[in-house]
């Protein structure tokens, strides 16, 4: 039989293979307890990106759910829910503010100026371009999304090619 130890500690599991670095992240580093990048009413630092949202917050919200969700969702569909929802029920906002929430947990940002609802029931378009501004400062290409992300890495990481034959 195998060596039994009752009291013997399992290897923690950590989501990695052994021996295996975590694959750094651009804008996904933990870090400690930080500040928002912007204020919520810095919107027109970022004319651009204002405009958008102000004409088309679908498009804005679906750019922040697809990078908060590591592309497990697409900026399509989470936009197309978000007008769906709005055009439904006009309550958009208790949406929204799921992702401000998620996006907070992964920076450690405060809860501020209130809490994520409140931000986000009172002041929709000013939320959306503070964490779409804040995803853009922290590295992130909002217009790629995720996968443009992904491509670029990829591209990055690539060794260089080596013994290219030349005349």
């Amino acid at each position: 039989m195998a060596d039994y130890k009752p009291n013997a500690v399992p290897p923690m599991a950590t989501g990695y293979p052994s021996g295996a670095p975590p694959i750094p992240m651009p804008g996904f580093q933990s870090q400690a307890p930080a500040q928002w990048s912007t204020g919520l009413c810095d919107c027109f630092d970022d004319c651009s990106t204002c405009c958008l949202t102000f004409w088309c917050p679908c498009i804005t919200f679906g750019r922040i759910a697809e990078i908060v969700d590591r592309g497990s969702t697409s900026c399509g569909m989470s936009g197309a829910l978000y007008t769906l929802i709005a055009l439904v029920t006009g309550c958009q906002c208790l949406y929204s503010c799921f992702y401000r929430s998620k996006l907070r947990a992964l920076y450690a940002l405060p809860e501020s100026p209130c809490n994520d609802c409140l931000v986000h029931c009172c002041c929709e378009a000013c939320a959306l371009c503070q964490a779409y501004r804040e995803l853009q400062n922290r590295g992130f290409n909002m217009s790629s999304g995720w996968q443009g992300i992904m491509e670029k890495m990829q591209v990055n990481q690539a060794p260089p090619v080596q013994g290219g034959m030349t005349r």
